[in-house]
């Protein structure tokens, strides 16, 4: 079981999805996206298995919650820097947005 001293070491924070791409080199369907978490941690990347849920163009301006403190990953030929979080749903992966908008880099808490 993990107490709450593990889940204080996430660092999840609110990004604004800047930009967006299709990921046409990921072994699942996936989009690239940059995401920018405000002034102390700046744009990050991400490879993101959200194409059964969400449009390119709908995705641009959209809040959404990242963990910012994992490792960088190599997925393909792209730098995934932060896990973008969803729920896994019969629809496929939904995006995990704060209810009202909220300042780039404000934590989860």
């Amino acid at each position: 079981m993990a107490d709450f001293k593990d889940f204080n070491k996430l660092d999840i924070r609110v990004g604004e999805i800047i930009k967006a791409e299709p990921f046409v080199k990921a072994n699942k369907p996936a989009y690239k996206l940059w995401i920018d978490f405000g002034k102390q941690i700046g744009i990050k990347k991400s490879s993101a298995q959200i194409t059964e849920c969400y449009q390119l163009d709908e995705l641009i301006g959209r809040q959404v919650l990242g963990v910012v403190n994992f490792p960088p990953r190599q997925i393909a030929d792209f730098m995934s820097e932060v896990l973008v979080l969803g729920v896994y749903a019969e629809q496929g992966v939904v995006l995990i947005q704060p209810e009202q908008p909220v300042k780039k880099g404000d934590k989860l808490g």
